[in-house]
């Protein structure tokens, strides 16, 4: 399950927000991470950290970041096994604009089957794409304020 959107700014402005887990919660469209509780201030791979979450009643995962490739794609997953992976890519030579792909993989998961039975990609690809709506904005007000 991924989309993409086309963000104006360059992918290390992007790359720095995603890997700051303080900042998950300012441009996660699902509503459900509420803030960073444990972990350390930038991923790396290997990088344990958990998050205070809240989907119907609040909840706490604990999340190991599985990929990492600076400026490029970054990922994590907790316990249950599925993937949340963004990567960055240059639009053209010219700009700095760079496309950002959003997947969340579950096929790792062992319930994975489980969660196609009762609807999870479905409101998971609206998710996503109101999560990439947010970074856009989080990131590029950024870029044209200077913060």
């Amino acid at each position: 399950m991924s989309a993409e959107i086309v963000i104006d700014a360059d992918a290390t402005t992007i790359f720095d927000v995603l890997a700051d887990p303080a900042q998950h919660a300012l441009f996660d469209g699902s509503d459900s991470v509420k803030a960073k509780i444990a972990g350390p201030p930038r991923l790396y791979l290997g990088a344990k950290f958990s998050m205070r979450m809240r989907l119907v009643a609040p909840y706490l995962t604990r999340n190991i970041c599985v990929e990492f490739d600076e400026d490029r794609r970054i990922a994590w997953r907790h316990l249950a096994g599925h993937v949340w992976r963004y990567e960055l890519a240059p639009v053209d030579d010219q700009t700095a604009r760079t496309r950002v792909t959003e997947t969340f993989d579950y096929a790792p998961a062992p319930i994975g089957a489980v969660y196609e039975r009762i609807g999870i990609p479905g409101r998971n690809r609206r998710s996503i794409e109101a999560t990439l709506q947010r970074l856009k904005v989080l990131v590029e007000s950024r870029v044209k304020t200077g913060s």
